[in-house]
């Protein structure tokens, strides 16, 4: 059974669907805590969240979430204009993390490949264009912006997700949500 249909499996489990709805309230609830650097640039810390529920519902049902997740957090909280290219880019980052980390043995490559094409595809070339359209200044402006913030950001976020999961990944394999694999995470 292919990965995308074990995914969209999921979504007629009940188990999964309360861990799901789980995960939609706690990165709703994470995308409060926010560090401004800049014009529509924060520092937010949903990743964390997106990273490990994408790791277990796989890329059909994460893939739903963030898009649930970016339509409830912007009508709880709006900051700014609707537009659904960031809800694009938030079902983006959920799919993304999804094809590197569902169903596979996680590694500290991988949660580095997944961590960089979010940050430089998603944040930065496709974020930049959605803040070029729909504020004052230019592409390059909000490229450079937040190719600066994720290029820093960058190393910390990965130690943050190596972290996190060498944390939970023992209660992950003990109630049977990802596969089994050694502790702590290595290079692989």
């Amino acid at each position: 059974m292919n990965r995308f249909h074990s995914s969209a499996l999921k979504m007629k489990n009940i188990k999964f669907m309360a861990i799901c709805a789980m995960f939609i309230a706690l990165k709703v609830v994470l995308s409060y805590i926010r560090i401004p650097v800049g014009e529509n640039l924060n520092i937010i810390f949903t990743f964390i969240a997106t990273a490990v529920e994408a790791s277990i519902l796989g890329p059909v049902t994460a893939t739903v979430s963030g898009f649930i997740t970016d339509i409830v957090g912007y009508m709880i909280h709006p900051t700014g204009p609707f537009f659904p290219g960031y809800t694009l880019n938030t079902m983006l980052g959920s799919l993304i993390y999804a094809l590197f980390l569902y169903e596979r043995k996680i590694t500290v490559l991988r949660l580095c490949g997944a961590k960089f094409v979010v940050n430089y595809f998603v944040n930065v070339l496709l974020g930049s264009y959605y803040s070029s359209v729909l504020y004052s200044k230019g592409y390059i402006y909000y490229l450079t912006k937040s190719l600066v913030k994720n290029t820093i950001l960058l190393p910390i976020e990965v130690i943050i997700l190596v972290a996190v999961f060498n944390l939970i990944l023992p209660i992950l394999w003990q109630r049977k949500l990802v596969k089994k694999q050694e502790i702590p995470l290595k290079i692989k």
